[in-house]
Parts: C-alpha cells; structure tokens; sequence
C-alpha cells in the first residue's frame, strides 16, 4: 500500500444539528453542521414536523398562483374570441374585400399589442 496517499481521517468530528443535539463521529472534517438528525427527524421520532427551508413553500405557492393566473387569462381570452367568431357568423356574409380588410385589421392589432 502506498504512503501519505490517503486524506486525514478524524475519528472524533463534532456534528452540530440545527435542534440543538451535538454527537460524535467519524469524518474527513472536524466539525460538521446538519439541518436535521435523528434526534428530530420525523420519522425516527414519530411526529409531524412541518420543514420550511429558505421559504419553499412560499415559492412553489407563488408559481402556482402565477400559474392559475395565466391559466385563467387564457381561459378568458378563449372565451372572447369565441364570442367575436360567433358575431362573425350571424352577420351577413362578407365580401372578399372586407374578409382581407378584417384580417389586416386583426392582424394590426396584434402587432401592436406585440
């Protein structure tokens, strides 16, 4: 086996968790910092906890209203341009002349709100 090849090795590394509990082990580090161990892990202590890191849930909450409110504008602008197309078919029918003229005039009016 090869000479000083190997990293240092502590067998006493302090571990220091977030709850408060401090344990011994071995590491490449002397000391460690954990958000949680065993000592308030749920599902070694049996109780719910509620783990809110750096606002997650805030996040994800907020990309979900974002995303209900694009879906609703979505939904409300589909609904508008069923009622024009509708209001198109129940007037008389349309010259070519004035088909092309509508079209422009549509096709204006998303240029501008582009």
């Amino acid at each position: 086996m090869k000479a000083n090849i190997h990293p240092k090795w502590t067998h006493q590394a302090k571990v220091t968790c977030g709850c408060g509990n401090v344990f011994y082990t071995g590491s490449q580090q002397d000391e460690i910092t954990v958000d949680i161990c065993s000592a308030c892990h749920p599902f070694y202590t049996g109780e719910m906890k509620f783990v809110d890191r750096q606002g997650r849930v805030d996040r994800f909450m907020q990309k979900m209203n974002v995303a209900q409110q694009k879906q609703a504008a979505k939904q409300t602008k589909q609904k508008t341009d069923k009622v024009e197309t509708v209001e198109e078919t129940k007037s008389e029918p349309l010259t070519y002349k004035q088909l092309l003229q509508n079209e422009q005039n549509r096709l204006k009016a998303v240029k501008k709100a582009a």
